[in-house]
């Protein structure tokens, strides 16, 4: 059985800081990264979702994809920017149809807005201890999401 903690211990132990400190660097960086993040957004709205569900980066000037040119497949990230077009709009069901690993994407970009803020001003990660293990699981979540995607497209395509 532990021995209980003195009032000292308590203290110390409920007032430990959470969150991986960032410093000056880490808070400009994540200055840029918000200021990225809502770019992207800007421009994801500027775009007219394609109604085939994928093809609104053609809007920007890009070729068609390659792999889709080269295959006659669609490729894993296959519409991702109609995602995240559909997605600032608000219209999620074809922001799924478009690529849910997209439209996963644009969500939690979405979300590291304010996580992004609040950890600038607290000067810590905020909720994230381990920042390479946390990014780590993220984007295996990513990939395993956008290949499961891109096996069911073939498969039912």
């Amino acid at each position: 059985m532990n021995p209980p903690l003195s009032e000292s211990s308590q203290t110390l132990t409920l007032n430990l800081p959470r969150g991986y400190s960032i410093g000056r660097r880490g808070r400009v960086l994540l200055v840029l990264w918000v200021l990225t993040l809502s770019g992207g957004f800007a421009l994801a709205s500027w775009l007219t979702p394609n109604e085939r569900g994928f093809g609104t980066h053609r809007q920007l000037g890009l070729p068609p994809c390659t792999f889709q040119s080269q295959f006659q497949l669609p490729c894993p990230s296959c519409g991702m920017t109609t995602s995240f077009s559909c997605f600032v709009r608000g219209r999620i069901i074809q922001a799924a149809e478009a690529n849910i690993a997209g439209l996963v994407l644009a969500a939690f970009c979405f979300l590291q807005i304010p996580w992004s803020l609040v950890s600038i001003w607290q000067g810590r990660l905020w909720r994230v201890n381990e920042p390479e293990l946390t990014l780590m699981w993220l984007l295996i979540t990513l990939c395993a999401l956008a290949a499961l995607q891109w096996g069911y497209r073939l498969l039912t395509g």
